[in-house]
């Protein structure tokens, strides 16, 4: 069995016109549907972002493990040193 590095909890209330928040309080937003004019970020917003931020963080460690360095995408964002946009696309398959 893999060792557990670290676990995040997230309470949500009220699904997508409803609002989420962290146990330790660092996030706490409020959500709204795709699309939706309604105050809020959706949940695909936030999978995109949480998905990318680990993936990054991945390709750094696995990077610098071997020695290579991952190069700069865009220089004057704080505490960064490469960035990569992530779309996240979800559907229903009927049938």
């Amino acid at each position: 069995m893999s060792k557990v590095i670290y676990t995040g909890t997230t309470s949500t209330t009220g699904g997508r016109d409803g609002a989420s928040r962290t146990s330790d309080g660092r996030l706490d937003v409020k959500l709204s549907p795709p699309g939706s004019s309604a105050p809020g970020t959706n949940p695909e917003q936030l999978f995109a972002a949480a998905w990318s931020a680990c993936f990054l963080g991945a390709i750094g460690r696995a990077a610098a493990e071997r020695q290579l360095r991952v190069p700069p995408m865009q220089p004057s964002t704080p505490r960064s040193t490469s960035s990569r946009t992530m779309t996240v696309v979800m559907s229903c398959r009927r049938g």
